[in-house]
Formats: structure tokens, C-alpha cells, sequence
């Protein structure tokens, strides 16, 4: 939540001085573009009491289903690591059936659960579901940014709580959680930064001293372009994927700097995006991003007997064996688990039950079954079926592809940069994933999709919703419209609710929850 609380800078930057000319003023509002809404106190209250909604949501009955006491699906892996890392102080010495694949960070909010809370349910997912309802917090803050509008931040926020795949991947003790954490305050803290950054240009405008460089001015230090890279840092110590989004929002940096230059009246604008931006950028995203990744593996540099700690002193290699020590170990080690994770193949007559390729994701055409039990009580009947099952709320995954389709129509044919940014963390979290199709793959990697599928749904829910000067009548259809789709979504979630928490259904009631035959 703090990240995105300190946007009131460039909302005052944004407001004009009572003495400037029109002419000055017209400028500044080229480059700052439509000022942040003035009812700071009442969006803050929304934000608070969704936040609150989701949290109720998301951490109901949170310990429920276990498999007799012990971890579900993947949470076997990552749940057994935690504890490890909180009775060694930090650090793994068991390799875990050769799955110790992941750098640590995930593994230790996990543990931060357990050690408030033990070693069951309740323990090892209160930090996920805590990340959870944060970027429920974020998503309005997001959407409330990119759309000016504290309403359409309030259904962004209504929109991720009715989301499935950020319901349960929020109630597992996995990694995923903490990962969509960090993107989406990684993209907070570039949207801020943007929008700081045309607030300082617009002074400069009004000063008059914008232009008396052709690069444009020097912007000075941009503490939420290192906060980006901070948050990036971290995603890439939950999960490698994480890389994915330093290099998109890195692009994504640069093209706000130049189009911020361009719009101050700069003579050369992407020259002088590259001179005066690109080098502090790449420290900021590059280099402090490493240093937070580093600094997360403090327990592993302090543990002598961490897992690889001494790989090079005992079973070096080159090119590794020259750099000696703890630095070589750990470089070597991820030579290691990045071999495995390129040779995780899909073998012939071997396949996951569950796997699914990246062309499914966006619809969520092939969910996972995280847990099954066909024999409980407590449903009316002799017989009851318990499960959980990552589904995409298909109101709002099966919008996905026209999502896109508009989004990209909005990018290339009216140049709005809110949708190209949408479009830059959507893709991200999907088209890399194409490079290596042969690689076992699950639904749940598409979880940091999600965030950015709804910011793109509401993106075109203000279209649809329309502005107060297009008259009443336009304005309350438009409402009409968008409270029934919300209504919609709201109701598609209390649908697909039982099979999301495990709760004790009939057999019949079971089948009727698996809409596509994908979906068995």
C-alpha cells in the first residue's frame, strides 16, 4: 500500500499557480495531462474499505483444505522450504528432492507466516493472502491513476477481489502470490514516477527553462524509478520471471521519459530520453535491482551449510572456478537452476495432467486442480466432493482476447498511453513464455496476468461509462451498463466460490462448476 501512497507530490505539482499565464498554463497541461481528482480524503476512505472487503475474502477460512494436516499441490515444495529456512535462521541445507529452484524471498515471507502462526494452514498462507488483499489496495490506487477516477478504481478493486486466480493463488502457500505482489508495486511506482516526472518537466515549462537545452533539463534524483527497481529486484527473488518485467518496464521508462520531453517543447526528445535518462534508468532498475536481489540471500551467505554454499571450493567449474568463494558458489548454483529450469521438458507420454501451454492462459482455458477429496460429508447428501480449482472468473478471463484487441486499437490508433502500459505488464506475464514451448508449464504462471487484465477491462469500462459533460442520460446508461457487468462478475465469483475454498458440494453440483470439458 505504501507504494503508491505518496502521489500527492505530483498532484501539486500538477495544480497551477494562481498567478500564471494562459499560455504557460495550456503548456503545463500538455505535458501533465488531466490532473489526479481532488477528493483525496474519499478515495483513500474507498480504498480503505475495499481493502478491507478483500481481506475478509481472502483470508476466510484460510487454513482450509489441507491434506490431512500437511501441504497441497505445490505448497508441498515451498511450505516444507519455509520451515527449514525458520529453523535454520534463514537458509535451506536440504536440497528438497532437487527442487530447490527458487531464490529465497518467497520461501521467506512464507516463513515469517509460520513462525507467527506454525507449521499448518493458517501459517503458511497468511503472508500470501496478506500480499493478496495489498494488491487489491494497489489495483485501486492503479486504476484510480490511470483513469482519473475514483470510481473506477473503486470497480478495479471490486473487479481483483472476483477474480479466482488472484482469489486462490492468494490462499496457497506458494510462490506466485509474493510475485504479483512485487510487479504490480514495481508498476505503481512507474506510473508515479511518470507522472513526477511531467510535474517537474512542467515546471520547467512554466519557468521557462525547459527548452534551453535540445536534450531538455535534468530531472534530478527519482525516488520511484528506485523504488520500481527495488520492487523489480524483489519479484526476481521470488521467481526468475521477474526478469521478464525488468526489461518491459525498463522499456516502458524510457518511453514515458521521451514522450514526456517531446510534450515539454524538448527539440530532441528521444536523444535526450537516451542522454539524460537511460543511464541513471539502468542504475536504477538494473542496478539497484540486483543489489535488492543480492540482499535477500543474506542467509544463505551466512549459513555454512546452505545448500551449493561451497559448490565451487567442491565441485567447481568453469567458467566459475575463477571466482572464488561464496559469490562464485552462488553464481555457479544458478548456472545450475537455470539448467533445470531450461531442460524442465514436456517428455513424450509423460505429461502433466494439469500442464497447459501459454496460448490457453488468457481465457484460462485449462485450469489446475489443486486439491480433490470424493468422499467427505457435510453437503446433504451420503456422498460430497471437496476441491479447489485455479480458474480465471471466466467474466472476466473470457473478455480477455477483446480486451487485447481494443487495447492494442487504442495503443497504435490514438496513441493513449494508459492502454500501452496495460498492454506492457499483460504481455510481459505471457509472451515470453513462448520462447521455450516445450517447457512444462501451468496455469498458475499466468497469475501476474491478472492484476493487468483488469486494469485493461476498466480502462474500457470509463469508455463505456462515459463523462458527466456527455449529459446525464449518457452518463446514468453508461452506469447502468457498467454496475450490471460488475454485477455480473460479483455473481460468476459466488458461482465458482465452492470449488475455489474446498467448500463440501454434491457430486451433481461438482460437475455443474466444470463449465468446458478443459476444465476436467
Amino acid at each position: 500500500m505504501s507504494v503508491l501512497v505518496a502521489d500527492d507530490s505530483a498532484e501539486r505539482a500538477a495544480v497551477p499557480g494562481p498567478r500564471v499565464s494562459d499560455a504557460v498554463e495550456r503548456a503545463r497541461l500538455r505535458v501533465t495531462g488531466r490532473p489526479m481528482p481532488s477528493d483525496r480524503a474519499r478515495a483513500w476512505l474507498v480504498t480503505a474499505v475495499i481493502g478491507l472487503i478483500g481481506g475478509i475474502v481472502r483470508f476466510q477460512n484460510l487454513g482450509y483444505p489441507t491434506d490431512k494436516g500437511t501441504p497441497v499441490f505445490d505448497e508441498k515444495h515451498y511450505v516444507p522450504q519455509a520451515w527449514q529456512m525458520l529453523r535454520n535462521g534463514g537458509f535451506e541445507d536440504n536440497p528438497g528432492y532437487s527442487l530447490t529452484v527458487h531464490p529465497p524471498l518467497g520461501k521467506s515471507l512464507i516463513a515469517v507466516g509460520e513462525w507467527l502462526f506454525g507449521y499448518n494452514g493458517w501459517g503458511w498462507r497468511f503472508t500470501a493472502a496478506l500480499a493478496g488483499t495489498l494488491v487489491i489496495i494497489m489495483v485501486v490506487r492503479i486504476a484510480r491513476r490511470l483513469t482519473r477516477s475514483t470510481l473506477l478504481g473503486a470497480i478495479a478493486g471490486l473487479l481483483i477481489i472476483a477474480d479466482g486466480v488472484s482469489h486462490l493463488q492468494s490462499r496457497m502457500g506458494m510462490l506466485d502470490a509474493f510475485l504479483v505482489f512485487f510487479v504490480v508495486a514495481a508498476f505503481g511506482c512507474v506510473l508515479v514516477d511518470r507522472d513526477q516526472t511531467r510535474a517537474r518537466l512542467a515546471t520547467a515549462v512554466a519557468e521557462g527553462w525547459a527548452a534551453e537545452s535540445p536534450f531538455g533539463p535534468r530531472l534530478g534524483v527519482r525516488w520511484w524509478r528506485f523504488g520500481a527497481g527495488v520492487m523489480l529486484g524483489l519479484a526476481c527473488a521470488v521467481k526468475w520471471s521477474g526478469l521478464y518485467y525488468v526489461a518491459a518496464f525498463g522499456l516502458l521508462i524510457v518511453l514515458f521519459d521521451a514522450t514526456a520531453r517531446r510534450a515539454a517543447g524538448v527539440r530532441r526528445p528521444w536523444v535526450g530520453a537516451l542522454v539524460r535518462d537511460v543511464l541513471p534508468g539502468l542504475w536504477a532498475i538494473v542496478g539497484v535491482g540486483l543489489l535488492a536481489y543480492l540482499a535477500t540471500w543474506w542467509g544463505w551467505f551466512g549459513g555454512e551449510t546452505s545448500i551449493d554454499r561451497h559448490l565451487v571450493a567442491t565441485e567447481g567449474t568453469d567458467p566459475w572456478s575463477v571466482i572464488k568463494g561464496a559469490v562464485g558458489s552462488l553464481l555457479q548454483n544458478s548456472e545450475k537452476v537455470l539448467t533445470f529450469h531450461t531442460e524442465l521438458v514436456t517428455k513424450p507420454g509423460e505429461e502433466h495432467p494439469w500442464e497447459s501451454k501459454p496460448w490457453t492462459w488468457p481465457m484460462g482455458l485449462r485450469p489446475m486442480l489443486y486439491y480433490y477429496e470424493g468422499s467427505t460429508t457435510g453437503c446433504g447428501e451420503v456422498t460430497c466432493v471437496s476441491a479447489t480449482m485455479l480458474i480465471g472468473t471466466p467474466a472476466l478471463w473470457w473478455l480477455a482476447l477483446p480486451m487485447i484487441a481494443w487495447s492494442l486499437w487504442r495503443v497504435f490508433a490514438r496513441l493513449d498511453w494508459r492502454y500501452a502500459a496495460v498492454m506492457v505488464g499483460y504481455m510481459a506475464g505471457l509472451l515470453p513464455w513462448f520462447i521455450n514451448i516445450d517447457r512444462q508449464m501451468y496455469f498458475f504462471y499466468a497469475a501476474p496476468m491478472a492484476p493487468f487484465l483488469v486494469l485493461g477491462l476498466v480502462l474500457a469500462l470509463g469508455h463505456v461509462l462515459g463523462s458527466s459533460r456527455e449529459g446525464p442520460e449518457r452518463r446514468g446508461t453508461g452506469l447502468l451498463a457498467v454496475a450490471l457487468y460488475v454485477g455480473l462478475v460479483v455473481a460468476n465469483f459466488v458461482w465458482l466460490w465452492p470449488i475455489l475454498n474446498g467448500d463440501s458440494i454434491t457430486e451433481a453440483r461438482w460437475q455443474a462448476e466444470l463449465w468446458l470439458p478443459s476444465w476436467r
